[in-house]
């Protein structure tokens, strides 16, 4: 399958960099609207450089198109590409507002194109691992999840010193402009509603703490840099996610069961261990037990080789699109599933504005665990 890459920023080097886990996908080139930017990118990886989107899209070679581009630039570049009658794989989220990610998936179904978004987390070992215990019934039934996505106080951090396997630096001003609750509140999301269903409503708060970020550039915009939502399920389950650039590192999930919790430390990595811990009685006190049960993961145990702050397999997506598209299926990450979480991650992001609770008016069809479980 021929993929052709927009957007040559700081995340592209992640996908090139778990490119080879893939040898169905064969790469034709790359575009950036920063001239400078794709020769460089292009010349480090010795790779095809497009002059333009309509020059890749009238490459008639190139069967996906992996949208990489900052988020406010993703409808317009996947409305583009489907248009030119490509297949679409898009980083977070589809759209930065529901009518345009409606309106693309919409245009995908009506063109008989696929359309698919990240975070592929869910197809990864952690993630099918726990699917795995909660399908075995290993804390009986859930009631409960906690789930983290901190990062500590990055306006703090040496950030103008990060970057990519290329050199290119990590863009702290579209970063903070775009906000960590669009930016990073899908890696959860999108576990919880493959294991518990559709969401049916959404109570959020967000607000945005530090206006500024004490930064070198003016920012055009203020995003919430702090956000806490209840998502309730369809199935019953509620689920409780916070997401913060001020909080201590903390990307812990913790499912909590009738006859335990579930539980592991970041699903920013692939290896990341799944414990199982149970209540104990002793006597009159009934406490959690401190020592816990390793789950066995499920998969091999090879790692990332590349530098940075988590272990994902990004181009696992994209290969899963390729893969549906060829045996002519329907995508694990399909159209439907990817503006569910689109929604309610926009949902809790914009409570900064409505702070209201939400209702879901979006659905999908339940996902199948990967074959190797």
């Amino acid at each position: 399958m021929r993929i052709a890459i927009v957007g040559c920023g700081f995340v592209a080097d992640y996908y090139l960099k778990t490119l080879p886990k893939h040898p169905d996908l064969e790469l034709t080139g790359v575009m950036d609207k920063n001239a400078a930017r794709a020769s460089h990118f292009s010349s480090y990886y010795n790779l095809h450089c497009y002059n333009s989107l309509a020059e890749l899209l009238a490459d008639p070679r190139v069967e996906i198109v992996v949208n990489l581009t900052n988020p406010r630039s993703h409808f317009e570049v996947s409305k583009a590409c489907l248009e030119a009658g490509k297949h679409v794989y898009s980083e977070k989220p589809l759209a930065t507002d529901i009518s345009e990610a409606k309106a693309l998936v919409d245009l995908a179904e009506a063109k008989g194109l696929y359309i698919s978004s990240a975070p592929c987390t869910i197809l990864g070992k952690t993630a099918q691992t726990i699917g795995k215990a909660l399908q075995e019934n290993v804390v009986g039934k859930v009631r409960l999840v906690y789930a983290e996505i901190d990062d500590g106080m990055v306006h703090k951090m040496p950030y103008q010193k990060w970057l990519s396997e290329s050199g290119t630096p990590w863009p702290y001003k579209d970063e903070f402009e775009v906000g960590c609750t669009l930016e990073h509140a899908g890696y959860y999301v999108n576990w919880l509603v493959a294991y518990f269903g559709a969401a049916q409503s959404v109570t959020a708060f967000s607000s945005c703490q530090i206006p500024d970020k004490e930064t070198d550039v003016p920012l055009d915009i203020e995003s919430p840099d702090f956000s806490v939502a209840c998502i309730k399920f369809a199935s019953g389950v509620v689920a409780r996610i916070t997401c913060s650039i001020i909080a201590p590192h903390d990307h812990s999930l913790r499912i909590i069961g009738d006859e335990g919790i579930l539980s592991t430390k970041d699903c920013w990595y692939e290896n990341s261990p799944v414990y199982i811990q149970r209540e104990i009685t002793i006597r009159r006190k009934t406490f959690l037990n401190p020592w816990k049960q390793k789950y066995p993961l499920v998969g091999d145990s090879s790692r990332f080789k590349y530098r940075g702050s988590q272990q994902i397999d990004f181009a696992g997506g994209v290969a899963e699109l390729a893969s549906a598209v060829r045996e002519k299926r329907s995508c694990k990450l399909s159209a439907r599933y990817s503006l569910h979480n689109n929604e309610i991650v926009l949902a809790i992001h914009n409570a900064l504005e409505t702070g209201a609770s939400y209702k879901i008016t979006s659905t999908f069809e339940p996902l199948d665990s990967m074959p190797w479980v």
